[in-house]
């Protein structure tokens, strides 16, 4: 395996909440086995460098998610990793109101939802 490929297993086993060697096996169940090899290659180099942080791409990620409407259970599993990687409940829920002026309020109050969702279940500790 390469240095790239071994960065996205990293990075998707922390966003996964899974070991590093059962990424692979997660993604060919879902979408298969090239599919999963091409997204784990693609985030071992989007995930990995020294001009965002990791609390930067995930405020990115989230963002571009909300954004694109449709994607909830991509949105959930991204909120939750934004946590981690030091977002606060206070800054995504001023994503989503800064979001609902550029992009609508019905996708946006659909991602608020989502949002406040996973905070809860956070603060439940069911994540």
């Amino acid at each position: 395996m390469n240095d790239r490929y071994e960065r996205g297993l990293k990075a998707y086993a922390s966003q996964f909440g899974i070991p590093e060697g059962d990424v692979p096996a997660w993604f060919a169940a879902r979408h298969g086995q090239r599919f999963g090899e091409e997204a784990i290659n693609a985030a071992g180099g989007a995930w990995n460098d020294d001009e965002l942080s990791l609390r930067e791409r995930s405020i990115v990620v989230v963002t571009a998610l909300i954004t694109q409407g449709g994607v909830g259970e991509r949105l959930r599993g991204h909120v939750r990793w934004a946590v981690e990687h030091g977002v606060t409940p206070a800054e995504l829920d001023a994503i989503v109101a800064l979001l609902a002026v550029y992009i609508g309020y019905p996708r946006a109050s659909v991602a608020g939802e989502i949002v406040q969702e996973e905070l809860a279940r956070l603060t439940d500790g069911h994540a």
